[in-house]
């Protein structure tokens, strides 16, 4: 099962995907009748980026989920892979929300 690995790069893995996955989410729920090309022209063409900070910010959720479950189950190498992932992740949507 995933849950068993315990290797940093896994959880870098783990880090990267599940923001993609919780974006896919965000898009689903908030903009499920467009295609991925009008979500995208209208996330990144809106003013002050207000729809791409909160799915980009949403989507760190999941990273929250994954940590919490491999801080649980003892496995401290994927969770500080994951949450090295996620410093960095937010990081990035902390420039996004700052700059733009």
């Amino acid at each position: 099962m995933i849950f068993k690995k315990d290797n940093f790069i896994f959880g870098l893995i783990l880090g990267m995907l599940s923001p993609i996955l919780g974006l896919l989410l965000f898009k689903i729920y908030k903009f499920g009748i467009f295609t991925y090309k009008e979500t995208f022209q209208f996330i990144t063409l809106e003013p002050g980026f207000k729809t791409l900070s909160v799915g980009l910010s949403l989507s760190l959720l999941l990273n929250a989920f994954l940590f919490t479950m491999y801080v649980n189950n003892g496995k401290d190498k994927t969770a500080k892979g994951i949450f090295a992932f996620t410093m960095v992740y937010g990081l990035f949507i902390l420039i996004v929300k700052t700059v733009y």
